[in-house]
C-alpha cells in the first residue's frame, strides 16, 4: 500500500488533528503532494488512493483503463476506499472521480473531514497537459475536456466536502499550514456543536 509516514513535526500550526483527513478534488488540484506534507505535519500515515490500486493489480491506471474502462476502473477504487477508509490516523489522497458515485460520498464523509483542493481550470490544465498517466486527458483538446470533467464534478466536490480550500498558485507548505488552521477550526466548531447529553435534567423521582 502506497503510504508514508514521519514523525511529526512539532510547531504552532501543526497539534494533531484527531481524525481522518480526506483530501477530494480534480487531477492537479495537488491532492497528493499536499496529502505527503500534511501526513508529515500532523503525524499521520499517508495513503494515496491511485497508487494503491496500482500496487493492488500490478499495472498502471492507463492499462486499467484499457482492459476494463472506465467503469471497471471505478469499480476497483470503490473497494480499495471501503477497505482504506476505516483505518485510523490516516491523509487519504483520493482519485478525481472518486466523487461521482453516491455511495463513495457518502463513505468519505462519514469516515474523516474531506477537504475539497478546489483550482481554476487553466491552473489544472498548466500542472496536467504534459501527464501521460491520466486516461482521461488524452485528447486533442485538454482545455475542453477538463471544462467537461469539472462543470460535472465541482459541484459533486462541495456536496462531499466539509471545508472548501482555493490550491491554485500558492507554495505547498504555505497552503498546507492554512489548510492545518482551517482543520484545527473545523473540529472546534464541531465539537461545540455537539449536544452535551451528560447535563441534561434528570427526570423527577
Amino acid at each position: 500500500m502506497q503510504r508514508s509516514k514521519t514523525p511529526t513535526t512539532k510547531n504552532t500550526d501543526a497539534g494533531s488533528v484527531p481524525v481522518n483527513i480526506i483530501l477530494i478534488g480534480m487531477m492537479g488540484a495537488g491532492k497528493t503532494t499536499v496529502g505527503k506534507l500534511l501526513a508529515n505535519l500532523t503525524g499521520k500515515t499517508f495513503i494515496d488512493v491511485d497508487q494503491e490500486i496500482q500496487q493492488r493489480t500490478g499495472v498502471g491506471i492507463p492499462v486499467i483503463f484499457e482492459i476494463e474502462g472506465e467503469a471497471g476502473f471505478r469499480k476497483r477504487e470503490s473497494d480499495v476506499l471501503r477497505d482504506v477508509v476505516s483505518q485510523q490516523n490516516i491523509v487519504l489522497a483520493t482519485g478525481g472521480g472518486a466523487i461521482l458515485h453516491p455511495d463513495n460520498r457518502a463513505l468519505l464523509r462519514q469516515n474523516g473531514i474531506v477537504v475539497y483542493l478546489s483550482a481554476p481550470v487553466t491552473e489544472l490544465r498548466r500542472r496536467t497537459h504534459l501527464d501521460k498517466n491520466r486516461p482521461l486527458l488524452q485528447t486533442g483538446n485538454v482545455h475542453a475536456r477538463l471544462v467537461e470533467l469539472f462543470t460535472q464534478r465541482d459541484p459533486l466536490y462541495r456536496e462531499t466536502a466539509h471545508i472548501i480550500m482555493d490550491s491554485g498558485r500558492q507554495s505547498a507548505r504555505s497552503f498546507v499550514h492554512k489548510l492545518i488552521q482551517r482543520l484545527h477550526q473545523f473540529s472546534q466548531e464541531s465539537i461545540a456543536a455537539t449536544p452535551d447529553t451528560t447535563s441534561a435534567a434528570k427526570p423527577s423521582e
